[in-house]
């Protein structure tokens, strides 16, 4: 059985309330709830984090190390600012997969820049809650064929 876990970074809980343009009507209760049985139905152990702070997201990060198979991170905002969870993440040795809900490339000029994808195996962005569902398919096959 593999062991993946997604971390959501900040304003994240707040989905389906800010941004609908950008994020749509979802929750992120809507989208754990998807995920939960998506891993139930492939035999996959799930651990779904979300923090607005970016010490508890290292901390994730950290422990990930021993006890996760593959992460899946949407660090939001964090993810064009955060040399520390860039770090934190390097020292996984642990397949890795960047995500965003929206196209980060059809967005602001500063949101074109992650410090994340030279770490992942593979980025999936603009699939909106899809993504999700989509990261998590693609981490389980990956494990699969690694093993």
């Amino acid at each position: 059985m593999n062991k993946i876990i997604i971390l959501n970074g900040p304003n994240l809980n707040l989905l389906g309330e800010r941004e609908k343009n950008q994020y749509g009507s979802i929750t992120l209760q809507d989208i754990e709830k998807d995920c939960k049985y998506f891993a139930e139905k492939n035999n996959i152990e799930l651990t779904l984090f979300q923090s607005n702070l970016e010490g508890e997201l290292i901390e994730k990060i950290q422990d990930s190390r021993n006890n996760q198979n593959g992460l899946i991170i949407n660090a939001g905002g964090y993810t064009h600012t955060s040399v520390a969870i860039h770090d934190a993440l390097k020292i996984l040795k642990i397949p890795i997969i960047e995500l965003h809900i929206s196209n980060i490339y059809n967005r602001e000029e500063f949101r074109h820049k992650s410090l994340i994808s030279k770490l992942a195996k593979g980025i999936i962005c603009g699939f909106g809650a899809d993504g999700y569902l989509m990261a998590l398919d693609s981490m389980d096959k990956f494990l699969k064929n690694e093993n």
